[in-house]
């Protein structure tokens, strides 16, 4: 040992008068194994006997040993008839350095993502109006469900998700959606992103192709860069996502038809069947992010892609986060039959359920009135503050701009020639103004357009003069030079 015995005592001794709130027994554990991570307890070397150890720290006997017999079940010490002695390691600190980390290059190439801003920045995109969210009501449902299911919530649940907010999905869709579909075509996923992820999973293989709109919804190129696919953007007109007629069609292609993220284009039915007609005749799986169709302000619900053939090779995607909160976490899924009659034995591998009684209390919210009723409310709310933003816009923005889409959503784009948008977004930030840069959502950057995201979903109305006025401020220094 090369730390000699009254030294060892000495350090001991102020382990224990600096334990903190550490027991004696924890105290002494971390500063031995410390003393010998970094070398200073030598290996082969003996300690002294806990006789003799608790006689000079005045402890008890049971203390030490108790350190020493945690030093032992780790593999530092080895308790011998001649005593305690320290173990050899593989290398002791002093030798070991940082090791230089190298992501994958798959990982490398994912969009960055978004900063979130505590409390929520102005403008921020894809936020509900969640101080309208019933709370009250909420409470009581999930108070029920804990009264009336009690400890059978604490255990797994199916794989694919509650039946019983399954059933209020399949019959929810039907009314609002034109999709007629069984529950058990359904699962429940932790939010969009995973229902993503869980496609890749059932449907392609490292090195597949995909495409995904350009502009698009960062969250689908991440899913798919990250499973190893060869992704392609593909260019849009106010129809939706043109069909190239020199790529031979992906084994899985996004899109968002019903209100394109981020331009808020509307996807013609003509474009809708052209589509559906080329996945089916080259096996290619559509992926329809249906994220915010609750809400459209003029006409008639567009129907969904899912909905418009018999057997269709479409799996849709919808999300409870943009029409009640974010933080529930609760998407679905819903797959043709024979999809999910294939996929059916794998989904208990790739996911766990969870979330119980946060499904049971959605179940029961959709069941009694109070989801419909709530986006009826927040429909009217969305629309008017819509429509004081275009006003708004049209009245403060003196610079160039041309306002992309705007038939629903809860998000309004501006094209912006001539400014840098992510440097206009991170000075945006200094005045709590949270927009995103339109650019960001290319996948070729030489494609890129500048422009600006706006939402309005969880900014009252009040705040859309001050703010724009501050918008049009930076874009105006950007246009000359000074930004």
């Amino acid at each position: 040992m090369n730390i000699p015995d009254e030294a060892l005592e000495a350090l001991l001794r102020a382990a224990l008068n600096t334990r903190g709130r550490l027991t004696r027994q924890r105290a002494l554990y971390l500063t031995l194994r410390e003393a010998i991570l970094s070398g200073r307890l030598k290996a082969d070397s003996l300690l002294p006997g806990s006789r003799a150890l608790a006689k000079a720290l005045t402890v008890s006997r049971n203390t030490i040993n108790a350190a020493l017999e945690q030093l032992t079940i780790e593999g530092f010490v080895a308790r011998e008839r001649q005593g305690t002695r320290v173990l050899m390691l593989a290398s002791n600190a002093e030798e070991v350095q940082a090791p230089t980390v190298a992501l994958a290059q798959r990982v490398n190439a994912l969009p960055r993502g978004a900063t979130r801003h505590s409390p929520v920045f102005t403008f921020t995109p894809g936020l509900p109006a969640v101080n309208y969210f019933p709370m009250a009501t909420w409470r009581r449902l999930t108070e029920r469900v804990w009264r009336e299911e009690g400890s059978r919530l604490l255990g797994y649940g199916d794989s694919a998700g509650e039946l019983r907010l399954r059933r209020a999905i399949a019959r929810h869709l039907a009314l609002a959606r034109g999709i007629h579909c069984e529950a058990e075509q359904i699962v429940i996923t932790e939010g969009a992103q995973e229902a993503l992820l869980l496609c890749v999973h059932l449907l392609c293989d490292p090195g597949d192709s995909a495409w995904v709109e350009e502009p698009g919804y960062n969250g689908a190129k991440s899913a798919f860069l990250a499973a190893g696919l060869r992704v392609s953007g593909i260019p849009l007109d106010d129809e939706g996502m043109l069909l190239p007629p020199d790529l031979p069609l992906p084994r899985i292609m996004y899109t968002s038809p019903s209100h394109q993220y981020p331009l808020g284009y509307v996807m013609s039915a003509a474009r809708r069947l052209q589509l559906l007609e080329a996945a089916r005749k080259s096996g290619s799986w559509i992926i329809e992010d249906d994220y915010d169709s609750e809400f459209r302000y003029h006409g008639d619900p567009v129907p969904a892609m899912l909905g418009m053939l018999p057997h269709p090779p479409v799996v849709y995607l919808g999300t409870f986060s943009k029409t009640l909160f974010p933080s529930l976490r609760i998407g679905f899924m819903v797959m043709p039959p024979a999809l999910i009659q294939a996929a059916a034995p794998v989904i208990g591998s790739l996911l766990r359920g969870g979330h119980r009684s946060e499904q049971l209390a959605l179940a029961q919210f959709v069941e009694e009135g109070y989801y419909a009723r709530h986006l009826a409310a927040m429909r009217r709310l969305y629309r008017t503050r819509q429509e004081v933003l275009r006003e708004t816009l049209m009245n403060e923005l003196t610079v160039p701009y041309h306002l992309l889409g705007g038939e629903g959503g809860l998000h309004v784009t501006l094209s912006v020639p001539g400014i840098n948008d992510r440097e206009l977004v991170r000075e945006a930030q200094k005045y709590h103004l949270a927009p995103h840069a339109l650019s960001r959502f290319y996948l070729s950057p030489s494609r890129e357009s500048q422009g600006l995201v706006l939402g309005f979903g969880n900014t009252s109305a009040s705040l859309f003069p001050s703010a724009v006025r501050t918008l049009n401020n930076l874009i105006e220094r950007h246009l000359d030079g000074k930004g």
